[in-house]
């Protein structure tokens, strides 16, 4: 999968980053309200970056064990995953997470994308400032 990931970076960058907004946002889901707007900025914010970065980040999220590094976690944490994440599978991230760093608080929104800062923003707004405030 990550191979095909490359090769569609390779291929035609532009068009990666306007294919990969659809589940990003949960836009490709029945019923969803597409935003252009958010499909626009999306893109933008890929093109900015240059190609070897957008290339070799694929081999850093793809190949990188933070196993480690969550163990070590000693500060309150909240972790907030979309249960629909079709980015970053919520079973193999947000859940492996929240078992890993000690206390974590973790937040599931049903139904919600990995761009839910986006999409659910009033959302995970409102969770940041209730867990800033404990």
């Amino acid at each position: 999968m990550f191979d095909q990931i490359r090769g569609a970076v390779v291929a035609d960058r532009s068009q990666f980053w306007k294919d990969l907004s659809m589940p990003f946002y949960g836009y490709n889901r029945p019923g969803a309200k597409i935003s252009e707007g958010v499909r626009e900025s999306f893109w933008l914010q890929g093109m900015m970056a240059g190609f070897p970065a957008a290339y070799d980040c694929i081999k850093a999220f793809s190949e990188t064990d933070q196993t480690e590094d969550l163990n070590k976690i000693d500060v309150p944490t909240l972790i907030i995953q979309g249960d629909d994440d079709q980015i970053v599978p919520f079973a193999a991230s947000g859940l492996v997470q929240s078992k890993l760093v000690k206390g974590a608080t973790l937040k599931v929104y049903q139904g919600a994308p990995h761009g839910l800062c986006t999409t659910h923003k009033h959302q995970v707004n409102e969770d940041l400032l209730a867990f800033l405030k404990t």
